[in-house]
C-alpha cells in the first residue's frame, strides 16, 4: 500500500470511529474553544503516518506562522524532555486548533461527558474500547512507522533521511534507536500485534 492509499485508509478509520461513537459524543460537554485536553492532558501521541500529514500541512503554511509553529514544536519537545507539561503547539490564542481537520487520532478520540475544568476527561467505556481497537488498526496500517509524542515524531520527520526512508517504506529502527529509547518512541509493527 502506498502512502496515498494509507492516508485514505487512515481517513476511513477515523470515520469508522466517529460513526461508532456518534451516540456517545452526543452527551459530550466539549465545546469549541474549551481546549482543556490540548492544555492539560499534554500527551498527544501520533503515528508517523499522522505525522507526515501534519508535516506536509506545516510545509504549506506561510511565514511567519510556519516559523512560529516550528518554534512551538521545538519548545514542546524541550518541555517534554524536561518532563514539563506543555500545551499543544497547534493551539491558537483563541483556543482553537490550527490542524483540526487533520488532527491525530489521540485528539479525535478525546471527549468528556462532563466539563473537565483542568481535570481528566470522562469517556464512555465502550468508546474507549472502540478507540483502542481503532488505534491498533492505525498502528497496523503504519506498520513501518512509529508512535510517539507529536513533537518527537515531527522532529524525526524533519530529518530528511528519516522522512525519505519512511516515504519509501524503508524500515530501520536502529537509525533512531537512541532517540527512540530516550523519548518513548514505539515501533508500530511490534505494538500493533500484541
Amino acid at each position: 500500500m502506498n502512502i496515498k492509499e494509507k492516508k485514505k485508509r487512515l481517513e476511513e478509520l477515523y470515520g469508522q470511529y466517529e460513526r461508532g461513537v456518534a451516540e456517545f459524543k452526543k452527551s459530550a460537554a466539549c465545546i469549541k474553544g474549551c481546549a482543556t485536553c490540548c492544555i492539560y492532558v499534554g500527551n498527544i501521541d501520533i503515528t508517523t503516518l499522522e505525522g507526515i500529514i501534519i508535516y506536509e500541512r506545516l510545509a504549506t503554511l506561510k511565514e511567519p506562522i510556519k516559523s512560529e509553529i516550528r518554534a512551538r514544536l521545538i519548545q514542546n519537545k524541550i518541555d517534554r524532555e524536561m518532563k514539563k507539561l506543555s500545551q499543544c503547539p497547534f493551539l491558537r490564542k483563541d483556543r482553537t486548533c490550527m490542524i483540526y481537520d487533520i488532527r491525530p487520532f489521540s485528539c479525535r478520540r478525546l471527549y468528556s461527558i462532563r466539563r473537565c475544568n483542568g481535570g481528566s476527561p470522562i469517556i464512555h467505556r465502550q468508546a474507549l474500547e472502540m478507540a483502542n481497537q481503532i488505534l491498533k488498526k492505525i498502528q497496523q496500517l503504519d506498520s513501518k512507522g512509529y508512535s510517539g509524542h507529536i513533537s518527537y515524531i515531527l522532529y524525526l520527520l524533519d530529518k530528511r533521511e528519516f522522512r525519505k526512508a519512511y516515504l519509501c517504506d524503508r524500515f530501520n529502527p536502529q537509525k533512531i534507536a537512541n532517540f527512540g529509547k530516550t523519548h518513548g518512541i514505539l515501533i508500530n509493527q511490534y505494538i500493533a500485534h500484541h
